[in-house]
């Protein structure tokens, strides 16, 4: 399932990034690689704001939505 599903304080597993290799690669660099823990910090209609290795990161849904997890 796609981060955007979880709510406010649920925790799962990386388990793959979707998209095109730029967005991929821009993904792994803010810490979003396969295997890493993530977090959902706060939600609103616009963009999420998500922990993952200590870091807290704010991305809108439609890249939020390309981090699956499990």
């Amino acid at each position: 399932m796609a981060v955007t599903l979880m709510s406010v304080g649920e925790k799962r597993t990386v388990t793959r990034l979707r998209g095109k290799d730029e967005v991929v690669r821009h993904l792994q660099d803010l810490g979003f690689a396969p295997g890493s823990e993530v977090q959902v910090i706060g939600e609103n209609a616009a963009g999420m704001i998500l922990l993952v290795k200590d870091v807290r990161i704010a991305l809108d849904r439609g890249l939020a939505g390309k981090i699956m997890v499990a």
